[in-house]
């Protein structure tokens, strides 16, 4: 018997459970945790509001999951009772491998390990623990069943995933221009040739959705000042790190001080269980109450960089969609080393340089967006469409930047 359960949601009102199996889930440890894990990491140092957490997507993606199954039920397309919860469960756990503050955070403890890669494995620990209630729900993660279109709705470029967290994190940052009608979007899917398309009348419904998506990144997920504090908070790790892997005993929780000790490789950490044993006990509470006391650690450039990050105050960055030279960077080094007394293997942390890059849209054979036409005939968008910015859209876009104290 379904517990009754009825959750609020600021965005979408009121959301409901649709299973025994999916409620049980969320119950779970697993699940719980992702209220610890903020979905947009530092973007908070720029938009107050964007306090959201992990969970609050999760929840979100799930609610849409739902409308989508029901309207390609309208629509005759088959999906049977145990498919429909295999994709709840699939777009409800899609994020469980989050490390601490998402994706500012996401190689850095742990180096070439995607959380995706980490998601799969706490699903199969799960399905471990459920005793396989959840084999089809990772057949349907990992692209292995037979219907294609099951996957595409969990993982695509017009996903559960990507519709809620575009809205969500407009909502939350306040950020209008990431304002998508999901809605009408999911009313215009359907499944042609075991492929998800949208029907013709959504077309702009889906241009928007594209532009939306370039316009959060470079004004939410890229924004100059949120990539100046992602780039503090990883340079305030990574000198953790290299002290406790040289022997000093920081102030951290036993979880963290595992990792900042450690040299975690990707096959550590499928083939020894310890690791995501601690792992799935580490969020933002571990990261940030650390930081706190590194403030006061003797190392200067520990503590001042945690201090910075506390107080807020973030490297100034310089951004130009070329490069910067060698020369330009070394005038900001010799500022930085000059006005912090810094050792030459110490710039680093307060004077860098690297590049960003957006891709709005990639045509891609697998996860392109596709277009039924009234005729019947299925193309990309980006040849559906009329609007000849769409293919521009196509293009990766690449920035510089050049990040330093003065």
């Amino acid at each position: 018997m379904i517990k009754s359960k009825i959750i609020n949601d600021p965005v979408y009102g009121f959301l409901t459970i649709p299973s025994k199996l999916v409620y049980d889930l969320i119950e779970h440890p697993f699940v719980q945790r992702l209220r610890r894990i903020k979905q947009l990491g530092m973007s908070e140092y720029v938009y107050p509001g964007a306090t959201h957490s992990r969970f609050h997507h999760a929840l979100g993606a799930l609610h849409l999951m739902m409308n989508a199954v029901f309207t390609l039920r309208q629509k005759g397309v088959k999906i049977t009772d145990k498919e429909a919860e295999a994709l709840y469960c699939g777009i409800l756990l899609h994020d469980i491998g989050h490390g601490p503050y998402s994706h500012s955070l996401e190689h850095t403890l742990i180096k070439n390990v995607a959380h995706e890669k980490v998601s799969l494995m706490m699903m199969e620990q799960l399905n471990r623990e459920f005793k396989g209630k959840l084999d089809l729900c990772i057949e349907i993660f990992t692209d292995k069943y037979k219907k294609a279109y099951l996957h595409q709705l969990i993982s695509g470029q017009l996903d559960m995933d990507r519709l809620d967290y575009l809205g969500r994190d407009s909502f939350y940052t306040g950020v209008s221009e990431g304002i998508i009608g999901s809605e009408r979007i999911i009313n215009m899917l359907n499944v042609v040739d075991d492929e998800l398309v949208v029907e013709e009348k959504g077309i702009y419904s889906i241009e928007k959705f594209i532009i939306a998506r370039r316009l959060m990144y470079w004004q939410v997920y890229l924004h100059k000042t949120v990539v100046a504090a992602d780039l503090l908070l990883t340079n305030t790790m990574k000198r953790a790190s290299e002290l406790a892997r040289s022997g000093v005993k920081l102030n951290a929780s036993p979880i963290l001080r595992f990792f900042l000790e450690s040299h975690i490789s990707y096959k550590q950490f499928t083939e020894d269980p310890t690791v995501l044993k601690n792992f799935i006990q580490l969020d933002d509470s571990d990261i940030f109450s650390a930081i706190k006391a590194w403030q006061f650690e003797e190392d200067k450039v520990l503590a001042l960089l945690a201090r910075n990050l506390v107080q807020r105050n973030l490297p100034k960055m310089l951004v130009s969609n070329k490069p910067f030279t060698d020369a330009e960077l070394k005038e900001k080094q010799d500022q930085v080393a000059n006005l912090y007394q810094l050792k030459s293997d110490e710039i680093p942390y307060f004077a860098s340089m690297a590049m960003i890059k957006n891709d709005a849209y990639k045509v891609e054979k697998s996860t392109s967006i596709r277009i039924l036409k009234k005729s019947g005939e299925v193309l990309d968008v980006t040849d559906a469409s009329d609007n000849y910015n769409l293919k521009a859209l196509n293009q990766t876009v690449k920035k510089y930047y050049l990040s330093f104290y003065r």
